[in-house]
């Protein structure tokens, strides 16, 4: 099974956020920035996000958006099964109805697959997601010694006179 872009930025908001210190607010370009997605993509999926109460949206000059719960009260099946907008794996009826639907076995099979991808899904919070906080902060360039380096490296450096 495989999920669409939009579910996938979904967890990706939320694992960057749950990475940040509490209350820190963070803006979509920020966010958009790190991932190298189209902010214009992540504008929608972060106010589907905020919609669902996930997150904390704020405007304004201080603005941002942060998490609304605690990670581990973000299961990861839930947050799949209110991004996605379809769970159908086969349409029987396209392009025209399957003339063996009476007997056919594959959608429930599929059915049952269905069910137990969630299933394993259901077993996960986004805390599960963030065993390596120090590597997520660094490969994302949000802190730790990434963060100082880039810090570090805005700053001019002059050399002493001699």
């Amino acid at each position: 099974m495989q999920l669409t872009r939009y579910t996938d930025y979904s967890l990706r908001v939320l694992i960057y956020l749950a990475i940040q210190e509490e209350g820190v607010r963070v803006t979509v370009s920020e966010i958009a920035e790190h991932f190298e997605i189209p902010k214009n993509h992540l504008v929608k999926v972060v106010h589907h996000l905020g919609k669902l109460d996930y997150l904390k949206t704020t405007r304004g000059k201080n603005g941002g958006i942060c998490l609304a719960k605690k990670p581990a009260d973000l299961g990861v099946g839930d947050v799949i099964r209110n991004m996605e907008s379809s769970f159908q794996l086969v349409d029987c009826q396209v392009p025209a109805p399957c003339p063996i639907i009476p007997v056919c076995l594959l959608p429930r099979i599929l059915s049952e697959a269905r069910a137990a991808f969630l299933g394993v899904l259901d077993q996960y919070t986004v805390a599960d997601l963030l065993k390596q906080p120090e590597q997520l902060k660094s490969l994302l360039g949000t802190g730790g010694f990434f963060g100082k380096y880039e810090e570090i490296r805005s700053v001019a450096i002059e050399s002493p006179a001699k």
